[in-house]
């Protein structure tokens, strides 16, 4: 049986090239799915994207999904048609756009989808990650039936959180694209 093909979902700005997710591009060939607008983005549009995407795929995905990555994530599996196409989703350091500093500035993110996701999940979250509560991260992860992993204060899991290639998380993401 052929590998599932692995996406990844940037959040709010893209993932700049020393972010786990461009590094894990470059070494493994993942498939970033680009987005028209990285700077003011619109939640439908993203999930018409991510659709777009998805169909011409010749087989299954996987999602690895950053900060408004999973918040998409999310809101395209309560709305998609496609879900059968996703077979497990790496949710990792969900921003929170209902923060009122992100209300403004991410106002078609509100509210946020609660519901299960119809796919296995693991949210990875921060104790100290400033665009997201502890709290809310394992809200979230209880509201859409992921497993939660604690990754310590790690901020907001992302570049500046000195991880690299992030050889830890790249396990986790082995596990969930087994069967």
């Amino acid at each position: 049986m052929k590998p599932p093909h692995v996406l990844i979902l940037p959040g709010w700005q893209n993932s700049g090239p020393e972010h786990w997710q461009s590094r894990w591009e470059a070494l493994h060939g993942y498939l970033r799915v680009d987005q028209s607008d990285w700077m003011t983005p619109r939640r439908g549009d993203w999930m018409a994207r991510l659709d777009e995407v998805l169909l011409g795929l010749d087989g299954p995905a996987v999602l690895v999904a950053h900060s408004l990555g999973c918040i998409l994530t999310a809101a395209w599996a309560a709305h998609s048609r496609h879900t059968d196409r996703v077979r497990s989703a790496l949710l990792v350091a969900p921003g929170d756009p209902e923060q009122e500093a992100l209300q403004v500035q991410l106002p078609s993110w509100s509210p946020v989808v609660l519901q299960p996701l119809p796919f296995r999940s693991v949210l990875v979250g921060s104790r100290n990650d400033p665009y997201c509560t502890e709290a809310r991260a394992r809200a979230f992860a209880a509201a859409w039936g992921a497993r939660y992993t604690d990754l310590g204060h790690a901020g907001h899991i992302n570049a500046e959180s000195g991880l690299g290639d992030w050889p830890q998380g790249h396990a986790w993401l082995q596990e969930l694209m087994k069967d």
